[in-house]
């Protein structure tokens, strides 16, 4: 046991030098206030491996890729709704259209289709009349350790959202369950000097009760009421509130 505690001692402080001489050939300009750099030194060094080393950009993610870039398509999909950004029309190739390959028909052309492909045609298939995608929750399912958490808030930073977090095992009444998830998906990010919207992220879906499931389908499946025409702006921003406007992404263990 001692052996083991003095390699790793010796391990941990080979590291630690790395990573200074790594931060330091990055800023070489002097910092002129040493106390802080100092504080968040010491702080690095106690804090878990785990944590200090825990991907930060999308391209050091370590989960499988196709995921990976069905979560994030499908996050770009709340573009319209969220940012007010058009969807990107993709020019068909003029040869292909005028020579089908073969003359298959399209059943067989959808077999060589690659998995992600076919994955982001089903994503695009439909938008519905508030132009949000036909999907809107995401479900992110496997064994423990395995990175979805982590998946999740790197996807969320990395589309422009502002990641909150909730766990629906902590909160087992449903009425705080649909407050929490009301001022996550309707209330902007107020903290920090830029205001991003909200991804909420709930995890362990799995351990809450079925009230607050059913709260949750009750908001995601919330439809614009009929006759807004006829009523005046302030009835529709009320209709409007109810609706879900911003994504979900839910995270269990046991699908």
């Amino acid at each position: 046991r001692r052996r083991v505690l003095e390699a790793s001692q010796q391990l941990t402080e080979i590291i630690n030098s790395c990573l200074e001489n790594e931060t330091g050939a990055e800023s070489p300009e002097p910092n002129g206030e040493g106390e802080p750099a100092e504080e968040e030194e010491e702080s690095a060094l106690h804090c878990l491996w785990v944590d200090r080393f825990t991907p930060r950009r999308y391209m050091e993610l370590l989960s499988d890729d196709y995921t990976n870039r069905c979560l994030l398509k499908w996050l770009k999909l709340w573009d319209t709704v969220v940012f007010g950004k058009e969807k990107a029309v993709k020019k068909a190739k003029p040869s292909a259209e005028a020579h089908p390959p073969f003359n298959q028909p399209k059943e067989q052309q959808n077999k060589w289709k690659t998995k992600v492909q076919l994955t982001e045609e089903i994503l695009e298939a439909e938008l519905d009349q508030h132009k949000r995608p036909k999907y809107k929750v995401a479900l992110l399912c496997g064994p423990p350790g395995l990175g979805k958490t982590t998946l999740a808030h790197v996807i969320a930073k990395h589309a422009g959202y502002n990641a909150v977090e909730m766990n629906a095992s902590d909160d087992r009444s449903p009425e705080v369950f649909k407050t929490r998830i009301e001022a996550a998906t309707q209330m902007k990010s107020v903290l920090g000097a830029n205001e991003q919207p909200n991804c909420l992220i709930i995890d362990e879906i799995d351990g809450a009760p079925a009230a607050s499931i059913n709260v949750l389908l009750n908001i995601i499946h919330h439809k614009d009421g009929e006759g807004e025409a006829a009523g005046g702006a302030g009835r529709r921003r009320r209709r409007e509130g109810g609706l879900l406007l911003r994504p979900i992404i839910c995270i269990c263990n046991d699908q």
